[in-house]
């Protein structure tokens, strides 16, 4: 027998607080129902109120990962998943990752479908997640599928990773030039060139130019950054409205080398949610609407979302995604060959490993080429600085004259 503490209203409406004891959470609602009591709150005698647990605690894709695989376990040695949720709850030294897990562990240890307890949690569990989990609980195989979760959640990390070091890269030698560039012109310059300076005779142009650019970076630097950084705000604040969000994430989608990599992201996150979800048993419609929903390009989100009304409207994955025009032709082939096979889950997982592969191509390519082009550009304006520097020098003779 267990002990649960309760909070319900009588049949004159009057507020009840007190304990009982019951072999589960199922019984302890059934006893007090049959008292004619309206059950407002039951849990363990041990658990900690659940109105202290924040709803909108949030898990980072690594620690989400970690606990998929964690439960999988405990679930494959035979633990019932109550017992498997408070044990996770207790084990994590992280207090947000206790929180979570323990507000989860008691709405279960109520008698709620987990896929309930996880949706009260919606920022440490996407959608993605709980579509998973409520297929897994109708179809009972709740510890398989936490495996797969656990993969994908690793392997989108991982993705998710090699795109931000794609992005990260050359933002850092960018910023790194613009502050070497700027203390050139700031405090180097200004002590070489101030001798020609001086000087009524005719400067050639690169070093007027410079001369200009240094006196520009010591009397406006400062403004220039805090006009950058208000500009930069303004164009986030811009972008917030979906209309003209779309017209920027559509811009994107036209430059070129970027724009392929934005698309082979999107489609290798779309393919491997399709696949986590199909696999899972989720219904086709519903897991095209999810997968279009983690698609982070607005203009391709729109076309994957109409794909999805066609299928709900009796047309096929494969001409709907092919109308759609937001995945690579190879992609649209293996998912035609799957449904013509009867094997889509399994070719779903093979075009999703396929364009994981294109993405990284897709990154060590655009690595490959930030680095070169950063050093030209480097090179271009510190060789410019040298002979805007010694081309005086050289004319020395005719400066004096």
């Amino acid at each position: 027998m267990a002990s649960f503490r309760y909070r319900a209203l009588d049949r004159q409406q009057r507020a009840q607080r007190g304990r009982l004891e019951a072999v589960d959470a199922r019984q302890a609602r059934q006893q007090l129902r049959e008292r004619g009591w309206q059950v407002l709150q039951l849990r363990p005698a041990g658990v900690a109120l659940l109105t202290r647990l924040t709803p909108h605690g949030r898990l980072g894709g690594l620690q989400r990962s970690l606990l998929t695989r964690q439960l999988a376990t405990l679930l494959h040695a035979g633990m019932p998943l109550a017992e498997a949720l408070e044990a996770l709850s207790g084990q994590s030294n992280q207090r947000q990752v206790r929180q979570v897990m323990r507000g989860v562990a008691a709405r279960v240890a109520e008698g709620n479908a987990l896929t309930d307890a996880l949706a009260h949690y919606p920022a440490a569990f996407p959608v993605v997640y709980r579509a998973t989990v409520a297929a897994a609980e109708r179809s009972g195989h709740l510890a398989e599928v936490f495996e797969r979760l656990a993969e994908h959640g690793e392997q989108q990390q991982t993705t998710r990773q090699k795109v931000q070091l794609a992005m990260v890269y050359p933002l850092i030698l960018l910023g790194v030039s613009i502050l070497v560039v700027g203390f050139l012109l700031g405090f180097v310059v200004p002590d070489v060139v101030q001798a020609f300076a001086r000087d009524q005779a005719t400067l050639p142009t690169p070093t007027r130019v410079l001369i200009a650019l240094s006196d520009a970076v010591r009397h406006h630097g400062l403004l220039t950054l805090v006009v950058l950084a208000l500009a930069g705000a303004l164009l986030a604040g811009v972008l917030r409205h979906p209309a003209r969000r779309r017209q920027w994430h559509l811009l994107v989608l036209r430059v070129p080398l970027y724009g392929d990599f934005v698309r082979a992201r999107d489609a290798a996150r779309f393919a491997s949610t399709l696949a986590i979800l199909g696999r899972s048993g989720v219904a086709l419609v519903e897991a095209l609407q999810i997968g279009a929903s983690v698609v982070g390009n607005l203009l391709l989100r729109e076309r994957l979302q109409a794909a999805a009304g066609e299928l709900a409207e009796g047309a096929s994955l494969a001409s709907s995604l092919g109308r759609s025009a937001a995945l690579p032709a190879l992609m649209l082939h293996m998912i035609a060959s799957g449904e013509r096979s009867g094997e889509l889950d399994s070719m779903l997982e093979r075009a999703a490993d396929l364009q994981e592969k294109h993405l990284a191509a897709r990154v060590a390519l655009l690595m490959s080429l930030c680095e070169p082009l950063m050093l030209l550009v480097m090179g271009g304006i510190v060789l410019f600085i040298v002979l805007a520097i010694l081309l005086p020098i050289l004319n020395l003779n005719q400066l004096v004259t």
